[in-house]
């Protein structure tokens, strides 16, 4: 799994202030749509399940980050805390972003997450569906990167 010189506080087992910590964590490092750094946040042997793709290891993930990224344009995203244990933790979330051709989506979904002693992240389950919307649709207008403290979450914008 990872090496001691890997640590990704905060660390389980979670309580419910440090899983929405977490949680808020990832989100951040999403919407920075970085492949290295988002990987980093991953065992070296993690798995992955992304709608129908798969994912084996650190390496895998960051590969698919490179191209997940590369087609969604625009990219920002919402996670919130659904449920947590003491190294397990649910979320739910969306994201906005437009395709090559200016098609805009909302895209639905759910992850369960396990994190190793170091909290980093070895197993990620994700089920995701995408909603087209238009642009005026948009819900999601901060600019690229971390979402602003003062920004609505999912259950304040209904979603």
């Amino acid at each position: 799994m990872s090496s001691n010189a890997e640590v990704r506080p905060p660390l389980p087992p979670f309580t419910r202030d440090s899983a929405i910590l977490k949680v808020r964590l990832a989100e951040d490092g999403w919407n920075s749509r970085d492949p290295e750094k988002v990987s980093l946040a991953y065992t070296l042997d993690t798995k992955w399940r992304n709608r129908a793709e798969f994912a084996f290891n650190r390496a895998e993930a960051k590969a698919f980050l490179t191209r997940k990224w590369a087609k969604e344009h625009e990219y920002r995203l919402i996670k919130e805390l659904w449920a947590h244990s003491d190294t397990r933790i649910a979320v739910r979330y969306a994201y906005e972003w437009h395709d090559d051709s200016g098609n805009w989506f909302r895209s639905y979904g759910n992850e369960n997450w396990e994190f190793d002693e170091n909290g980093l992240m070895f197993n990620r389950y994700a089920c995701i569906n995408d909603l087209p919307i238009k642009e005026s649709e948009r819900k999601f207008r901060w600019p690229l990167g971390r979402r602003p403290d003062d920004h609505p979450g999912l259950s304040e914008l209904g979603l």
